[in-house]
Parts: structure tokens; sequence; C-alpha cells
């Protein structure tokens, strides 16, 4: 006669598997964490991928390749997450407005054709998360993030958008637009019913959701993200005493430094020097109407770091105490604190290599809030939907003779 067997297994609970596309120096694998297990990743900058394998084991899951060379073949597994911070330089204020159809910004489209690849063979990730600049958000009059929607709620996603901005976590500004996708019966209802939050949500969003079609406002979801309660580091926590991979300037480069500052700029420095204390701030060059001005700014919090291209966007740390005015450019450390980045993390050795790593990253503990608030309970609801389908497919009862 045949008996029931109701006895449930016991499952070790395993990290869960993720992408991570155009994945630089692995920032959002260190701010995921411990809670997954990195099964593939690539870029295809040499020196990226190479600080990457010296900071995760040699890191024999990074394919060291074009997005546009990569198959499904080479990506293993089930994953619940793809991650892809794909080139911002077409959609960013600083470039030229060429936004997805540019070509870095492009390779969203080859990265999309690999999604796309995934569900043809029953194995796209229900959790999607696209990593970019806030420019993103207006790119085209909201057009290009419009069709990064609409392609997501075609393929069975709902979607939400926040703006984090790095002030948040660490002593830099640096807003970017985090856009979470994940299959629509993956999605608990306890994510659905929220509102706009003007902190992660701001107007320029709000105004463009109102626009989409009346699929995409009914598959959009207005992320409940809380507000960190941790305290937030300043620019005088991250500077180094003795600073390694930089020298300070000359009396004579500081003071040119100051000469290219306008009245508003040098006010700033007067009014730090007579507060009587350490200050520390950071400068930027930029052009202003033809002629190259210097930006200071004292308010605990240093400006974007950008890539470097030439010499111009490279930032500069300014300490005044008193009389005394030094300035150097910031050191590799220090930009790599600004991204949140662990003192034990290896960083290249020349400059601009170091510098061009952080500043095309995203920052870890703005990713590790992101896991713990949304993706990690988003995952586990995935799990068990998947576990759910897999006890159905099973027979209930087995016989025995």
């Amino acid at each position: 006669m045949g008996q029931c067997s109701a006895t449930p297994r016991q499952e070790a609970v395993e990290p869960f598997g993720f992408y991570e596309f155009f994945a630089g120096g692995g920032m959002a694998r260190l701010g995921l964490g411990a809670s997954w297990k990195c099964l593939f990743a690539n870029d295809f900058d040499a020196k990226k991928v190479a600080a990457y394998r010296r900071n995760f084991d040699g890191a024999p899951e990074l394919v060291d390749s074009d997005i546009k060379d990569v198959r499904t073949a080479q990506l293993p597994g089930n994953p619940f997450l793809a991650w892809a911070s794909f080139p911002c330089q077409d959609v960013s204020l600083a470039g030229y407005g060429a936004g997805l159809a540019g070509e870095r910004s492009a390779v969203f489209w080859p990265f999309w054709t690999l999604m796309l690849a995934l569900k043809q063979e029953r194995r796209n990730p229900p959790i999607i998360v696209l990593e970019n600049v806030a420019g993103l958000i207006t790119s085209h009059g909201g057009r290009d993030l419009s069709n990064i929607i609409s392609v997501l709620v075609d393929t069975g996603y709902r979607v939400g958008a926040l703006m984090i901005d790095g002030t948040r976590f660490v002593a830099q500004s640096r807003p970017r637009l985090f856009i979470v996708a994940v299959v629509r019966a993956a999605c608990p209802q306890s994510f659905l019913n929220g509102k706009p939050t003007p902190i992660w949500h701001p107007p320029s969003l709000q105004d463009l959701v109102a626009r989409f079609s009346f699929a995409e406002r009914d598959a959009w979801v207005w992320w409940n993200l809380p507000q960190p309660d941790r305290r937030i580091p300043r620019l005088s926590d991250v500077i180094e005493n003795e600073p390694h991979g930089v020298v300070w300037h000359s009396v004579e480069e500081t003071t040119k430094l100051l000469s290219m500052m306008s009245p508003p700029n040098l006010n700033k420095v007067r009014l730090a020097q007579r507060l009587g204390k350490l200050q520390v701030g950071t400068v930027y060059k930029r052009s202003r109407q033809g002629v190259q001005r210097a930006e200071v700014r004292f308010d605990g919090v240093s400006g974007c770091l950008r890539t470097p291209s030439g010499g111009s966007s490279r930032q500069i740390i300014m300490v005044i105490e008193g009389r005394s005015i030094r300035s150097r450019l910031i050191s590799p450390r220090e930009t790599a604190r600004l991204m949140g980045l662990p003192e034990n993390y290896i960083l290249p050795e020349r400059y601009n290599d170091a510098y061009h790593l952080a500043g095309d990253g995203v920052i870890v503990p703005a990713v590790s809030w992101l896991e713990q608030h949304i993706l990690r309970p988003l995952a586990m609801s995935a799990k068990r939907r998947a576990q759910r389908s897999r006890m159905l497919e099973q027979p209930l009862c087995q016989a025995h003779p």
C-alpha cells in the first residue's frame, strides 16, 4: 500500500547567485555582501579587470570581454539578480547628449539582448538592477528612461527607480539613479502600496512617470526605502595627514589656484581662514564662459568624483588653518574612501588608474542599503516562489513496495 511522505527536506541556506555586468572594480559586488554569490562578471577595461581580480581571489568568474561578445552559454546557473552599471557618458550632464544611441551608453541594448535570451532559456533573473547617472531621467526629454522602462515592463517586470545621493552614506555628492525591476509574480504585495518619497523620488522622476503609458504606470513601483540612520563621515574624516601617491603643491601653485577663483569663491576661503580652525575643502577647475575657474566648497562634502579627462576633472584638496593654505590633488586612497571602499581594497598603482576606477564606480554603502531593504527581501520572495513551484511539480505521494 502506498504511503504519503510529508517530511520537509532541510535545505542549507545558500547565497543568492547574481551576475555583475560592467563590473568595474567590483563595487556592486562589495555592496551586495555575503548574502550574494557572483556567478559571472564582465568588463572590457583591462585595468579594471586587473583590479577586480586582485581584490576577489583571482575572480575566475570574471570574463574580460565587451558585453556585445558575451553569450548565454557563458552565464552559469539560474541567477536571482542581474546587476548592470552600464556606461553613463552619453547620458551624463557632462556628456554630449547622445543618450542610449551613443557609443558608450548604447551597450545597454546588448545587455538587454542577453536578458531576453535568458528568458528564452527560462533562466531570466527575477531581479534586475540598472545603475546610472541622474541625467538618465532627462536624457532626450525622458525618452531614454521611458524606453528602458518599456522593455522591462513588456518582458514581465514591475519596475521602480530611486535617486540615491552619496551624501547619505559618504562624504561625496554623487546622485545616482537605481532602476530596480522584479518579475511580477515575485513582487510581494507589501511593496506595491507605496507613494513617492521626495528624498528618493525627485520631481523630475515623478513628472516623467506621470507621462508614462497606462501599462508602464500600472507596472510602476515607488520603492519604499528607509532613510539611513548611520553617522555620515565628513571630508575631514577621509583626508590623509600624510597622503600617499600625491605631493603638496608649492606656494606658487597654490597661489595660482587662488588666482583662478571668482570673488564668491575667494570669500569662502577667507571665511574658512577667519574660523581659525582646520577646514578641509575640495576644488574643481571648470570652464566658465571660456575662462578656467577654480571653485571651492567647505561644507564637509567633496564634489562628485569623475573619470579624469586630462587634468581638469581631477579633484583638489584645500586645507586651511588660520593663515595657512595648502593644496594638492586628492590621493588614491581618499577617492576610495569617498566611494565607501574598505581600507584593504587594493588600488591600481598608477594615480589616474585609481582615480578612473573610483570615478566610474558605485558607492558601496548605497548598494548595501538597497540590498538590505529591497533586494534581499525580493530575492527571498523569489526563492520562496521557486520552491513552491518545485513542490507543485513533485508527486504528492511515493509508493513503497
